[in-house]
């Protein structure tokens, strides 16, 4: 045999030993589907949030979605609190879930990264909320106040700060569209946020608040829409670079 073919024929032996190697720029698919699935965490956290605002009256006959802010949901001796508590804690956890989806779908787009950085922050702050609870409204009133209500708003700045950063960054990632979708939804969210603000002193004086729970629900509403849209994007671009790496092409190209 020439001498000259044996390193030819290690080469094809390792190679067949190590299997094909891997191109640059290629997904790999188990990573590509634990990236959807933590996707999908975005649309179900919506999903499941909206259920709750929905579910959680009922538990509640007096209770008044119009007039009534989300947190008196799971108050301090609210009928409601036993149902809310376990489900917006399930929701922050599919918030987390998301945010790390969204950081691993980001690529170099670092406005992304920093979008799921603060989703996660957003769900971990928000884990804190139930455990931090408001009074009633009649309980507030007569002075009996405690650190868990001055907590909880001091959370729920946060966790709107939190919001609209994420739109903010957000903003940058899927072009024109996008952009223009994040700052209508910012606008709509400081809006929103004046109009509950100027509310805000009237539920501790146990004043009645017509519109609050409406004008609460819009925001929150809002913001729920912009995490799907914001999932849905994410998993369109992966099944885009999927067919990419199908067709040969690399997510570098």
């Amino acid at each position: 045999m020439d001498k000259t073919d044996r390193p030819s024929a290690g080469r094809a032996m390792g190679a067949h030993r190590g299997g094909p190697r891997p191109v640059p720029g290629r997904v790999r698919p188990s990573g590509t589907m634990t990236r959807k699935v933590l996707l999908v965490c975005g649309i179900l956290s919506s999903l499941l949030y909206v259920a709750t605002l929905v579910l959680a009256p009922m538990r509640w006959e007096d209770y008044s979605s119009t007039s009534q802010t989300v947190s008196e949901l799971f108050a301090i001796g609210a009928p409601s609190r036993p149902l809310v508590v376990p489900l917006f804690l399930a929701y922050d956890v599919l918030v987390i879930a998301t945010g790390l989806g969204v950081w691993g779908s980001a690529g170099r787009k670092r406005a992304l990264r920093v979008v799921g950085g603060l989703l996660v922050a957003y769900g971990v702050v928000g884990l804190a909320g139930p455990f931090f609870p408001i009074h009633l409204r009649e309980i507030l009133a007569a002075g009996k106040g405690t650190l868990t209500d001055t907590m909880h708003g001091i959370i729920t700045m946060v966790l709107v700060l939190f919001m609209l950063l994420a739109v903010g960054f957000g903003a940058a990632a899927f072009g024109k569209w996008f952009r223009l979708y994040s700052v209508a939804t910012i606008l709509m969210l400081v809006v929103g946020g004046v109009l509950a603000g100027l509310d805000q002193p009237r539920p501790a004086a146990n004043l009645p608040t017509p519109w609050m729970g409406v004008t609460e629900r819009i925001n929150i509403g809002v913001f729920l829409l912009w995490a799907v849209v914001l999932a849905v994007a994410l998993l369109r671009a992966q099944v885009g670079r999927h067919q990419d790496n199908l067709d040969g092409r690399s997510d570098f190209g």
